[in-house]
């Protein structure tokens, strides 16, 4: 059997030695005679695991004191609801800059709130505009951005200056993979199963300022404050979910921490775009400027040849390298967990292909 390398968008590859840890602790976790998807939330050991978790992030993003961390369920999908529900419905306008589906998706949840009003910069080939308090409404709740595309296999470099407007970012597919100041931002959030563990939970960075502030009928699951004032156990949490996330936390930690992540996705990143950007058989549309470390889309000129090499790809141990449905061609996503050794892998079995189909 080949070796299988693991190029989803998502839920995407988690680091080898975390899930030879929950193999380890599946059955009993550190004595308790249990598996950690048998804990009550409610017990001592469950508490132990979701204070690492937060204390870990904080550490890791060097979160300030004045910000909250929430552990939730619904994705980043439900965040396009929760959002304007907690800070639009009192009135004034949102700004979203579209650069890609899925803050398109935001903005439709957004609209059933409030007033939306939109900045478009979803062209590939040219760079995403510098903003600043300038572009944005007079009277904007806040602005949001999707920081990495995971579709599109774009991300700002640079993100916009929002003044004294609360900047939000849906952070889902590339949180952790480099150095980040969170005190930008007015909120964060991510959905897990990129690069914080797997699929189930979801996290938000919320400045304090920002909670308190959902109209009286917002439902309590859909209020950032009954998570801050329940230290996110109100209702049942994912807490197998959580616990694996805070054993990608580790991960992180004891292989140089964000920094040592970014160090080695751009090495990644690089290795890949220089293969791609000197072959005559794959193409990638994406301004030099703007470039995922995380999600790189590739394509021939061919559907029939992208098909074909889909085909081989899978057949030689490379697997979800489709691109999502929307644009075609190739998507390989170089998430934190990914091996060097894996993007060398994949370059190896393209410029093979390039040799015998060009």
């Amino acid at each position: 059997m080949n070796k299988v390398y693991n190029f989803s968008a998502g839920p995407a590859v988690l680091p080898k030695p975390v899930l030879q840890k929950v193999q380890q602790e599946l059955l009993d976790y550190e004595d308790t005679g249990m598996s950690v998807m048998e804990l009550s939330h409610r017990s001592l050991p469950f508490q132990g695991i979701i204070d690492d978790a937060e204390a870990l992030l904080r550490d890791l993003l060097s979160i300030p004191d004045n910000y909250h961390v929430i552990f939730m369920q619904g994705g980043a999908s439900l965040q396009f609801s929760m959002i304007p529900l907690n800070l639009l419905e009192a009135g004034g306008t949102a700004d979203y800059i579209v650069t890609g589906s899925w803050s398109k998706k935001a903005v439709k949840e957004a609209e059933k709130t409030g007033n939306v009003n939109i900045l478009k910069a979803d062209d590939l080939t040219s760079p995403i505009p510098s903003y600043s308090r300038t572009d944005f409404s007079e009277n904007a709740r806040y602005v949001h951005i999707t920081s990495n595309n995971t579709i599109e296999g774009t991300r700002y470099r640079d993100y916009p200056d929002t003044g004294d407007i609360p900047l939000i970012a849906d952070m889902s597919s590339h949180i952790l993979s480099e150095r980040l100041d969170v005190s930008k931002f007015g909120l964060i959030y991510a959905g897990a199963q990129k690069n914080l563990g797997p699929s189930g939970v979801t996290v938000a960075i919320v400045r304090e300022d920002l909670v308190g502030e959902a109209p009286a009928h917002c439902p309590s699951l859909l209020d950032y404050g009954t998570y801050v004032k329940h230290g996110s156990l109100f209702n049942t949490p994912p807490t197998f979910s959580i616990y694996v996330l805070k054993l990608v936390l580790q991960w992180v930690k004891e292989n140089g921490g964000v920094e040592g992540m970014e160090e080695r996705n751009k090495e990644k990143a690089d290795h890949l775009y220089s293969y791609i950007d000197q072959s005559n058989l794959f193409d990638n549309p994406v301004c030099m400027e703007n470039r995922s470390l995380m999600n790189i889309p590739f394509t021939t000129n061919d559907d029939a040849l992208n098909a074909k090499f889909l085909k081989e790809a899978g057949n030689s141990g490379f697997h979800f390298l489709k691109g999502h449905r929307s644009v075609g061609g190739m998507r390989a996503s170089l998430y934190n967990a990914m091996e060097p050794s894996g993007v060398e892998a994949l370059v190896e079995f393209m410029k093979d292909f390039e040799r015998r189909h060009f």
